[in-house]
C-alpha cells in the first residue's frame, strides 16, 4: 500500500484499541517545531527555556507565568494558543475524541489551523488502507480551502494556497523535515494521472472535477460517509444529487457557510435568485442504514462570491440528528 499525506504526522502517533488516535509525545513535539514556536535567534532567554523544557518532556505542566514571562507579545499569545491546545487534546483519550469535544462548543480561541490539522490527521486515520486516489484528493476538503472554476462545463476545485503560489511554503514543518518537494503546477486528477496522486499528495497540486456524474462528487460522498462513520458510529450512506426539488427539507446540514445560509433560505420557503443557485457546487442524500427520526438529510456544499469553498466537517457532527453519540476512542 502506497503511503499518503505524511505531513499530517499521522505516523507520530498511536492507534488506540477503539481505532482513535492516541496523543504521543512525538505529536505534541512536531508543534513545537513549528516558526511560530521555534524560538528565533533574537528570542528571550524565557521563551528558549520554555521550549527546550517542553521538548525534553511535551506534556509538562506550564504555568502561566512562564508564558508571562516571554518578551515577545506575539511569541506570549502563540504559546498561550499552543499551551491551550495542547492540554485540551491531553484531557482526551483521542485525538477524535478532543477534535468533537472542541466542535461541541468548546473550540474558544483555538486557531483554524490546528483545526484543520487536527482533521488531516483524523482522516488519514479515516482512511488508512484507501487505495482511490480520488477519495483521497475529495477528502482535502474537509482541511483546505479550495477554490472553484469551470473549465469546459466541469466544475474544477484547485487548492486555494497551492493556486495563490503559498504552497511552497509548507505550514508544517513536517513538510521540510520529510523532504517533500514544492508544488509545481496544477493537473486535473483522472484517470490516466491517478497514481502520481501518491508522490504528490502533500503538494496538494492536483485538481479535482466535482461534477455530478462523474468519480470526484461520488468520492466526496464515500468520504463524508467515512467521517461521519468514524466520529459518530453511525452507519450511513451518501449519494450525490443532481439538483434538489420537491424534496421533504425535513433535515438539512450546510457543508459551510454559504451552504448553510442557503438551506436556511430553502426551509424558510425563500425563492433563490439565479445568482445564489449558481453558488451551490454539490448536493448529497445522506440516509441512514437503520431507520432514525428522518428518512434522510440533505447535504448542501457551496461556494462564496468570491468562488471559495471551506468544507466545515464539523457541521456533519454537530448537525446530524445523532447529537448525544460520542467520537470514537
Amino acid at each position: 500500500m502506497t503511503d499518503f499525506w505524511l505531513s499530517c504526522g499521522h505516523h507520530l502517533t498511536d492507534r488506540g484499541a477503539g481505532g482513535g488516535l492516541l496523543v504521543s509525545n512525538e505529536f505534541l513535539k512536531a508543534y513545537l517545531a513549528r516558526p511560530e514556536l521555534n524560538p528565533p535567534e533574537e528570542a528571550c532567554a524565557a521563551e528558549r527555556r520554555l521550549h527546550g523544557a517542553l521538548l525534553a518532556d511535551p506534556r509538562r505542566r506550564v504555568d502561566p507565568a512562564e508564558i508571562e514571562r516571554i518578551a515577545d507579545a506575539d511569541a506570549r499569545e502563540n504559546w498561550a494558543l499552543m499551551i491551550a491546545f495542547r492540554d485540551h487534546l491531553l484531557r482526551h483519550p483521542t485525538l477524535e475524541a478532543g477534535y468533537l469535544d472542541l466542535m461541541r462548543g468548546k473550540v474558544g480561541n483555538t486557531p483554524p489551523l490546528f483545526l484543520n490539522q487536527l482533521v488531516h490527521v483524523i482522516l488519514r486515520n479515516v482512511l488508512d488502507g484507501c487505495d482511490d486516489p480520488f477519495v483521497l484528493r475529495a477528502a482535502e476538503l474537509l482541511f483546505r480551502p479550495q477554490r472553484l472554476t469551470l473549465q469546459e462545463g466541469a466544475l474544477i476545485v484547485a487548492d486555494e494556497e497551492t493556486i495563490a503560489g503559498i504552497g511552497a511554503a509548507p505550514l508544517s514543518p513536517l513538510v521540510s523535515m520529510l523532504g517533500i518537494p514544492a508544488a509545481a503546477q496544477i493537473d486535473i486528477l483522472t484517470e490516466d494521472n491517478e497514481q502520481s496522486y501518491w508522490s504528490r499528495s502533500d503538494r496538494f497540486d492536483m485538481a479535482l472535477d466535482l461534477s455530478v456524474g462523474r468519480r470526484g462528487a461520488a468520492a466526496l460522498g464515500t468520504v463524508i460517509a467515512q467521517w461521519v462513520r468514524h466520529m459518530l458510529s453511525l452507519e450511513v450512506a451518501v449519494e450525490p444529487l443532481s439538483e434538489m426539488r420537491d424534496v421533504p427539507l425535513t433535515w438539512y446540514v450546510g457543508l459551510d457557510a454559504e451552504g448553510t445560509r442557503i438551506g436556511d433560505a430553502l426551509w424558510r420557503g425563500d425563492a433563490l435568485d439565479e445568482m445564489t443557485r449558481s453558488r451551490v457546487a454539490a448536493l448529497f442524500r445522506l440516509t441512514f442504514a437503520n431507520s432514525g427520526t428522518v428518512d434522510a438529510v440533505y447535504l448542501i456544499l457551496a461556494m462564496n462570491a468570491e468562488k471559495q469553498l471551506r468544507v466545515k466537517p464539523q457541521n456533519l457532527l454537530t448537525g446530524l440528528p445523532a447529537r448525544d453519540l460520542a467520537a470514537v476512542t
